[in-house]
């Protein structure tokens, strides 16, 4: 995903779109009212505008505004009707205590009293599917309803954007805790709303992977694909190739001591994915990125000498040994092991950049690694060079292929969509954040070109693959390759002011589509960011509110 380097100036196609929400004049008030930062709490002068309905990333699909608002007082329950509710009641009251200093119980029931907010698992709310909601906002008080789990949890991330800035510091703040009156309906536009994080060129240590999965969630994000082996390091422990961790996990791009998850780390990562209502998306790359796993066993290169551990950046030297069938044993134990501790349905398994594979070897080779996959109840993702490939039931090719891109290449993964085959659509030169913003941006590679915030948002999933079926399209990823980034200071700047506009394509119908509106919600962002402390690139691009 890493090989050109090519560089060139783009025009920035305009996509129309019917606003749903506030005119942008009166947003861009309510954006720069909130304190920034919990230090010093504002006098009560200054407390923040009530926000619009509505004016929050992604985009809702249906925005009624109107009536009084609601507010939190120190009076106010969280009401739930189920156990699963419950949980993400005890979520919501832990965001809200810290900031509002309100006891806020959880309580059981679903007729909530004055001032309460009732949150409601109902079947009968059709239409809602999934990860849909209902939140209704007045001044007796706010339901949110869902038909799942995971709608619920979604309606709390808008409630909480809804509310002032300040509602995200860690000690008390003055408040008042209002929410603007009316209805917001909400359902996603793609069931598949994803983010790469590669912990293999540097490694991220459990505790950082957790913190991006909840920046992930506040924009209802649903999948967390993890890049778990490349040529600099193999980041999960395989009780049968111990050495893959304990040899080929040491290192890392620069030669810092690297790092690896062990089961007990994966499965708490996973486990926290899922309170967040997000699948883990394992990638263990084949059959090239692997000198980490040849590094740690000879046998599996076809000359049985094994090279050293690599610290560098480059692509596509490496191979797995494809006559020998002891490759086959190695991949059957690590998918075995893996698919074992990830519940999600995808086990990622690359496939890019094999330059140095013929192609025979790569088509030979995946028919048996897609075969072992299926064989451990997972469907196969992998970069879109797999649809060179005999395709396997369920399969998933992941698009990130960009402006450069040649027209056979997109016309084999066209054809791939046409028999079936699911896609994914991370365009390098748009949705990868490790790309930098402009040629002074310090961290990231250039080589897919310079994305900008507005050509980052900028695009049409539906229609930006020419000839792919409406139906392949199973939503977007935003990965973020790890080459040039430590911590998660690197992680969050990369990530914001970008990410969020992924998540909106992923989540929000076409007709919300427009940058003027999007970059005025996206920049009464930045006081939540700096109440978060989450550091941001404050592109030229958008009127920024001054930070405090």
């Amino acid at each position: 995903m890493r090989l050109h380097r090519t560089l060139r100036s783009r025009s920035l196609p305009r996509l129309l779109g019917t606003l749903l929400l506030v005119t942008a004049a009166g947003f861009a008030g309510t954006g720069a009212a909130p304190a920034a930062a919990p230090a010093a709490p504002a006098a009560p002068s200054a407390a923040p505008a009530v926000r619009p309905l509505g004016a929050v990333v992604p985009a809702p699909s249906s925005v009624r505004a109107g009536g009084a608002p609601y507010a939190i007082t120190g009076r106010t329950h969280i009401r739930a009707d189920s156990g699963a509710a419950r949980q993400v009641g005890s979520y919501l009251a832990g965001l809200l205590r810290p900031s509002t200093g309100y006891p806020l119980p959880v309580t059981g029931g679903s007729h909530g009293g004055r001032g309460d907010i009732t949150l409601t698992l109902s079947p009968r709310e059709r239409g809602l599917g999934d990860e849909g909601y209902r939140l209704v906002s007045s001044a007796r008080g706010v339901t949110i309803t869902a038909e799942k789990t995971a709608g619920l949890f979604h309606g709390v991330q808008t409630l909480r954007q809804q509310l002032p800035a300040a509602v995200e510091a860690k000690r008390r703040q003055p408040g008042p805790w209002q929410v603007a009156g009316g209805t917001v309906t909400d359902v996603p536009r793609y069931a598949y709303r994803g983010a790469m994080l590669d912990v293999s060129r540097h490694f991220f240590t459990v505790q950082q992977v957790e913190r991006y999965i909840d920046e992930l969630a506040l924009y209802k994000i649903n999948k967390l694909h993890l890049h778990l082996s490349d040529d600099q390091g193999w980041r999960i422990a395989i009780s049968s190739w111990p050495k893959l961790a304990t040899y080929g996990g040491t290192t890392e791009v620069g030669g810092g001591k690297g790092g690896y998850y062990t089961k007990a780390d994966y499965r708490e990562i996973v486990r926290y994915a899922a309170s967040r209502h997000l699948d883990v998306i394992p990638e263990i790359d084949l059959p090239s990125h692997t000198n980490a796993a040849l590094a740690s066993y000879p046998q599996l290169n076809c000359d049985g000498v094994a090279p050293p551990l690599y610290t560098g950046t480059d692509v596509g030297f490496s191979s797995l040994c494809v006559p020998k069938p002891v490759t086959y044993d190695f991949v059957d134990d690590a998918v075995r092991e893996l698919a074992a501790l990830t519940p999600g349905r995808y086990l990622h398994i690359g496939g890019d950049e094999a330059h140095s594979t013929s192609q025979a070897d790569y088509n030979a080779f995946m028919d048996k690694a897609k075969a072992i996959v299926g064989k451990y109840g997972k469907k196969v993702e992998g970069w879109h060079q797999i649809t060179a490939a005999a395709p396997s039931k369920g399969e998933v090719a992941q698009y990130w292929g960009y402006d450069a891109t040649g027209a056979a290449e997109r016309a084999q993964v066209v054809d791939a969509a046409k028999k079936g085959t699911g896609l994914v659509l991370s365009p390098a030169d748009r949705a990868y954040l490790d790309m930098k913003y402009t040629a002074d941006t310090k961290l990231g590679l250039d080589w897919a070109g310079l994305v900008s915030v507005e050509r980052s948002y900028d695009w049409n999933p539906a229609t930006y693959l020419a000839g792919a079926p409406a139906g392949s399209v199973l939503g977007v990823e935003a990965p973020l390759w790890s080459e040039t980034l430590t911590t998660s200071e690197d992680i969050d700047y990369m990530a914001f002011p970008r990410l969020p506009g992924i998540a909106e394509l992923g989540w929000s119908p076409q007709s919300t589509h427009d940058w003027a509106a999007y970059r005025t919600r996206l920049a009464a962002q930045a006081p939540r960011w700096d109440a978060l402390g989450i550091g941001y690139y404050r592109s030229p691009q958008v009127d920024w509110p001054a930070q405090r």
